[in-house]
């Protein structure tokens, strides 16, 4: 399991994924989830992925040397992909065609899981955000929810619903990815550090990439003051009208005869 996570607002786009694998609670460890192609000044496309890692890996292995799409001859790669929109068609045609592939090997087995956040822009066009699922169709991020998750997504989507919106401004968008993961690795053993992320400025068609270890000064504290706050917020909230603290009175028994 994984937890990715990709916020698109108007300062540019963020995105952040965990590195942990796991195949059972005395197997786990580290792989890298967040790749990026950048040609600088020209475009820069950043791939999330969850879900099983054959499928993903070889998907991303097939994109890099290029997928021969419907109804054309050549092959087509991130770096020669004319819009953004059309580096999801081809990342979504090749992660269903190796999943499909990998499925009918083993026809007993359930259908493998796998999606992948696809983000950037290239010149000319618009920035992006993209959701992929394994069967190679995909849906855009838009202003109503200008974010999009993938994996163990669940503990973290509330700060995002209650916080996150279209003119937040990058540096609290990035703050508010980190505590979405802190709330998720509480909760998730699946999940955990360190963190891959990229930074994207709108237009600016290059990404600041960074690394978070567990041991992160900014994380911790950022982890530390959340937990503080949500305990101070609750205790300075109101205890429910119909419950008192007292312990309820028994009723008065009269003995007749």
């Amino acid at each position: 399991m994984t937890y990715c996570v990709g916020m698109l607002v108007n300062d540019g786009l963020a995105m952040i994924a965990d590195t942990r694998t796991n195949a059972g609670v005395d197997n786990i460890s580290s792989y890298k989830k967040l790749h990026i192609t950048e040609v600088t000044g020209e475009r820069i496309i950043g791939i999330c992925t969850a879900g099983n890692l054959s499928v993903t890996q070889t998907a991303l292995s097939m994109v890099a040397e290029g997928v021969r799409m419907p109804g054309h001859d050549d092959l087509e790669t991130l770096e020669t992909a004319p819009t953004l929109f059309r580096a999801a068609q081809i990342v979504g045609h090749a992660l269903a065609e190796v999943r499909n592939e990998l499925t009918s090997m083993r026809a007993e087995a359930p259908k493998l899981s796998a999606s992948m956040l696809l983000g950037g822009q290239v010149k000319g066009g618009k920035m992006g955000l993209y959701l992929i699922y394994a069967e190679g169709n995909f849906i855009e991020c838009g202003a109503d929810t200008p974010y999009l998750q993938i994996g163990e997504f669940k503990y973290g989507k509330p700060i995002l619903d209650r916080a996150l919106r279209p003119d937040t401004p990058m540096a609290e968008a990035v703050k508010l990815g980190l505590i979405s993961f802190d709330s998720t690795i509480r909760s998730n053993i699946a999940v955990g550090p360190p963190f891959d992320m990229v930074v994207i400025g709108r237009d600016a068609l290059h990404g600041e990439q960074r690394r978070i270890a567990a041991d992160d000064p900014y994380f911790r504290d950022l982890g530390h003051r959340w937990s503080e706050s949500l305990a101070n917020a609750h205790r300075a909230m109101p205890a429910p009208p119909w419950l008192d603290d007292a312990p309820p009175a028994r009723p008065s028994i009269s003995v007749v005869g």
